[in-house]
């Protein structure tokens, strides 16, 4: 198909369910696969003899591979075919799980996820390219709210999902679970998509080269950085320097090569687009720092089973599907900017709520806070979708996509490596600050004191005391996380007024950029 009609492409009604239904598919399929083999590892440890820094390979060689391969997806789908680089992605992926769980050593596992994560970069940005080209313009807010749905689900059904099958079954079955759902995909696919070929784009090699490079060694420091003590690490140095000056490097050749750059240069001058590419940032950066704060908070804090971890959290993603149907349809007669700054409000109000969870809280604040967390990040994520690709050029969509997804995992791994590292030592300060009010005079640490009591004059009293302090200064930090994000929830909020409220489409040539 030429570049000219790329833009729409027109399905049979029946043809049109079956390509959403398996482009969806294999969404989650990805997504799924990017938080199931978390809840795993320790198993995984004990199965291939890996120590605990080693086993965290497993997670940091998808992560990266996925990020740099993310940004490449707009030029391979422009070169050989959006459908066809689908189903390599797809046969790829699955072919991988299947490598993944029959690895038998560390090294196997760690190259099998390697390339796992190589074929699953494309496959979100290509999904959602695919759906905002079957649908005319005026669905494409209910597109999006059930492309949506897709994305957000998956990293909610992961840990529940891989803490069942690795206590039911086995740590090989999360990546086992992946078959199925590839093998429908990739037939689904195979028989009902239309092959959709832009006009191919000159590779820029350098670009590409200095790009992967920062995004891998940004990957690598904020991965590392907790289990390496950061700055005091020779490796972390390292990888901070490669970053800034890949990055450097590709930014200034972006900014002065004369032929075409590997970033379109096109995509920059849609302001809705920039704009939807920061919110998206923030909003990755919110999402999955709360989804890796609260299920250790739940069971190491509140005693919670990895199953119950998970059925506590589940309510959030009931949230963000409710509120995306939803948005969806309201998208059009409401002003996305207006529905993304009702997400961001109930957003702000949900992590409030957090900010003021104790160890003494039930299940039932837990489920509350987080499904206004979901039904926030629902009406964030359709109406901001649907309003940064309205005024985008369609023959750009491929590569917008992909820096859009980019922006999103981007912002997940700097928000998860700040949490984590604001975690560890905001718990250290309120350790020292609850030690320093312990004494020997205090009731509750005599020999004689109410049942319960901790006597300090005891090498087991004293281990309990040090315990529970421990406990108390855990949940100051997890408090603590929460307002940090409160607080950026609200400081994001003014990039809306940038944001256009008219829907104006502009058609950039693609070849402007040469």
């Amino acid at each position: 198909m030429s570049a000219a009609h790329a833009a729409q492409v027109r399905l049979a009604p029946k043809a049109h369910a079956f390509v959403t239904a398996s482009v969806m598919l294999a969404t989650i399929m990805q997504v799924l696969d990017s938080t199931i083999a978390n809840v795993a590892l320790p198993h995984m440890q004990g199965s291939l003899s890996a120590t605990q820094d080693q086993i965290t390979w497993v997670l940091t060689s998808y992560i990266v591979a996925a990020a740099i391969g993310t940004p490449l997806t707009g030029w391979l789908a422009g070169r050989f075919g959006r459908k066809r680089i689908f189903l390599i992605s797809v046969a790829g992926f699955t072919a991988t799980s299947i490598a993944c769980g029959i690895s038998i050593s560390l090294l196997q596992i760690v190259v099998a996820r390697l390339l796992q994560g190589l074929c699953g970069a494309a496959l979100v940005p290509l999904s959602q390219a695919v759906m905002l080209d079957i649908n005319p313009p005026a669905k494409h807010g209910q597109a999006m709210g059930l492309w949506g749905t897709g994305v957000t689900l998956g990293p909610i059904l992961g840990p529940a999902l891989g803490g069942w099958l690795t206590d039911n079954y086995n740590w090989r079955w999360v990546f086992y679970v992946n078959v199925p759902i590839g093998l429908l995909a990739f037939f689904g696919i195979l028989a009902f998509m239309t092959e959709t070929r832009l006009s191919p784009r000159k590779l820029d090699l350098f670009g590409f080269a200095t790009l992967s490079i920062a995004i891998g060694a940004l990957q690598l420091f904020l991965d590392r950085g907790e289990v390496q003590d950061w700055f005091g690490s020779v490796e972390i140095w390292i990888e901070s320097l490669c970053a800034l000056i890949a990055f450097a490097f590709f930014l200034g050749h972006t900014l002065t090569v004369e032929t075409t750059s590997f970033f379109n240069r096109a995509l920059a001058r849609d302001r809705n687009f920039i704009i939807g590419c920061c919110i998206y940032f923030v909003m990755g950066a919110v999402l999955y720092a709360t989804r890796a704060l609260l299920p250790p908070l739940l069971q190491n804090l509140m005693h919670y089973s990895v199953l119950d971890a998970g059925l506590a959290t589940a309510p959030s993603g009931a949230g963000s599907m409710l509120a995306m149907v939803l948005a969806g349809r309201l998208v059009g007669p409401i002003k996305a900017r207006d529905l993304v700054g009702v997400g961001f409000a109930v957003a702000a109000f949900s992590l409030w709520q957090m900010s003021g969870y104790n160890l003494a809280m039930g299940e039932g604040t837990v489920v509350w806070s987080g499904f206004l967390q979901g039904l926030g990040i629902g009406l964030i994520s359709v109406p901001l979708t649907t309003a940064s690709f309205s005024t985008l050029d369609p023959q750009l969509r491929g590569e917008g996509t992909s820096i859009y997804s980019l922006s999103r995992n981007i912002g997940s791994s700097i928000g998860i490596s700040f949490v984590q590292t604001e975690l560890t030592r905001n718990t250290q300060v309120a350790h020292a600050s609850l030690a320093e009010h312990i004494t020997a005079y205090n009731p509750l640490a005599q020999p004689n004191a109410l049942p319960g009591a901790w006597n300090i004059h005891t090498a087991s009293g004293l281990a309990a005391l040090n315990a529970e302090v421990t406990r108390q200064a855990s949940m100051i930090g997890y408090v603590d996380d929460f307002k940090l994000l409160f607080v950026l929830t609200l400081a994001s909020m003014p990039l809306l007024i940038l944001m256009r409220t008219t829907r104006r489409v502009t058609h950039v040539a693609a070849a402007a950029d040469h």
